[in-house]
């Protein structure tokens, strides 16, 4: 009996896991086909758009500008010991393009437009707005959720390229202003090593993380239970999970582009 308790445990666990990963497949399939499907809530969209992008350019800069100059002060003291210190500026922007920049604006937007998609629907569940919505003969997942997800596949990508152009600033001001690398080797080397397809690999991996934290955020809200509380413990879950799947899913498409 004792031994059946831990198998009983991690048993119920894998099951509940499995219960939430149908729930999520099934509503990113609701959200396709209502995409599909008039009306077309534009205004929704736009709404959307201007909080996940707009109200995410603060956090965006700070991140990139930061990552970039810290990047360029690391790699110089590692490239010094054996007189590299000309590739430091191809190697952060390669960095950034292909990882740093859509891993760490996806994370950024997941704590703050995730997070707020959860707890937005989260309370809409819990005080019957959704059901009303039911009642008024307007499908939540489309008035709701669609204009989410498309809103976060749109502009992660165009805030991944902030994020990128921003970092290889901050690492130029860190670089040629503070630690005196030339600038004409600094420019030439991210021209001759930079790639568009670096570019886009990026630019792919943002849509996709994109796709992952708003359809995250809006599972755990959609699907809240157990009031004020509930809200608040489906808000963590969201960036947790959100988080997790990021990092998981930036190694998966990496191993597929590479």
């Amino acid at each position: 009996m004792g031994l059946m308790r831990p198998m009983e445990y991690v048993g119920g666990k894998f099951l509940r896991w499995l219960d939430e990963a149908g729930e999520l497949l099934l509503l990113f399939l609701q959200s396709v086909l209502w995409l599909l499907r008039p009306p077309f809530r534009f205004s929704q969209v736009m709404k959307q758009m201007e909080f996940v992008g707009i109200g995410s350019l603060g956090v965006t800069v700070l991140t990139g500008a930061f990552t970039g100059g810290v990047f360029a002060l690391q790699s110089y003291h590692g490239f010094s010991l054996f007189g590299a210190e000309s590739l430091v500026g191809s190697t952060v922007a390669l960095a950034l393009t292909r990882e740093l920049g859509p891993v760490l604006t996806s994370l950024m937007v997941t704590g703050r437009a995730g997070s707020a998609m959860a707890a937005e629907l989260g309370t809409m569940r819990v005080t019957e707005q959704i059901d009303a919505l039911y009642v008024m003969a307007v499908n939540p997942v489309q008035y709701l959720v669609v204009p989410r997800i498309l809103a976060s596949v749109a502009m992660l990508p165009v805030l991944t390229v902030i994020a990128d152009f921003v970092g290889i600033v901050g690492a130029y001001v860190v670089g040629v202003g503070l630690l005196g690398i030339n600038h004409g080797i600094f420019i030439s080397k991210i021209i001759e090593y930079m790639e568009f397809s670096d570019i886009s690999m990026g630019l792919v991996k943002a849509a996709f993380f994109g796709l992952i934290l708003s359809l995250v955020g809006c599972y755990k809200g959609f699907y809240t239970s157990g009031g004020a509380e509930g809200v608040g413990r489906a808000t963590t879950r969201a960036v947790v999970l959100g988080s997790v799947l990021i990092l998981a899913s930036d190694y998966v498409l990496t191993a597929i582009m590479f």
